[in-house]
């Protein structure tokens, strides 16, 4: 494991160990946990999870959901474990190759046992860009050839019916992530997230329900920055974790 650091969220409502290099927690994270409809008694299940900021975010709101961890690299999910200690969560962490029906299975990750997944998955695919030398940031950003439709098609499988899954990718791979949703996936909710009011969208949150029937919707965008380049009082507030995205 690589020099680590210990870094606050939400205003310091959630502490975070992760590595100096490699993929690191930030907006990406805080936009998909404050856009996560949880209740207590749900079973939360953080997919890809790295160092588990995502749901450790999302616990932060609701103590009495209960929650769970996937992660492939094991030292990974050994500092999400830690940190899931550290901010007082029971939770299951597995060591799995979400692509690999295998690896599930070894680690006991079954169908159908969430009510809520949550994923940012990697951006990139084999062939569609330069792959980052670090192998940490690499293996967090990158999937083999079709692995975004392969990946999505594990985590609606791993969705209760009438269970949620939200996500955050790359807006201009929004058509990408509709296709892999295809099928069991009904009532979808897109939310583009804009880095400044007349920049093109940059992130696009995608939330829908396994199951339903309900036609897709386009909500209100999120701009981060206003003309001052800070973040607009929205964006401020979902950083402190005073607001949400549901």
């Amino acid at each position: 494991m690589s020099e680590i650091t210990r870094d606050c969220l939400l205003g310091g409502r959630v502490h975070l160990t992760q590595p100096v290099k490699g993929h690191r927690a930030g907006t990406d994270a805080v936009l998909l946990a404050a856009s996560a409809p949880v209740k207590a008694g749900d079973g939360v299940l953080d997919v890809g999870a790295s160092t588990g900021a995502v749901g450790l975010m999302v616990a932060a709101r609701e103590r009495g959901a209960h929650f769970a961890f996937v992660e492939q690299d094991a030292d990974l999910a050994e500092l999400c474990r830690r940190n899931c200690r550290e901010n007082g969560i029971e939770a299951e962490v597995f060591v799995a190759d979400l692509l690999s029906k295998a690896s599930r299975r070894e680690a006991g990750l079954y169908p159908e046992t969430a009510d809520l997944v949550l994923t940012n998955p990697p951006f990139l695919e084999e062939g569609q860009a330069r792959i980052s030398p670090d192998q940490g940031r690499a293996a967090a950003h990158a999937l083999p050839s079709g692995g975004l439709e392969a990946w999505l098609k594990v985590c609606l499988s791993l969705l209760k019916p009438k269970g949620k899954l939200v996500l955050i990718h790359r807006a201009d791979r929004v058509a990408e992530c509709l296709e892999g949703l295809d099928g069991p996936l009904g009532g979808i909710a897109l939310r583009f997230v804009h880095p400044s009011a007349e920049k093109p969208a940059i992130r696009v949150v995608i939330s829908g329900i396994k199951g339903s029937r309900a036609p897709l919707g386009i909500l209100p965008p999120l701009i981060l920055n206003g003309p001052d380049g800070r973040f607009t009082p929205q964006a401020q507030a979902l950083h402190l974790g005073e607001a949400d995205l549901l």
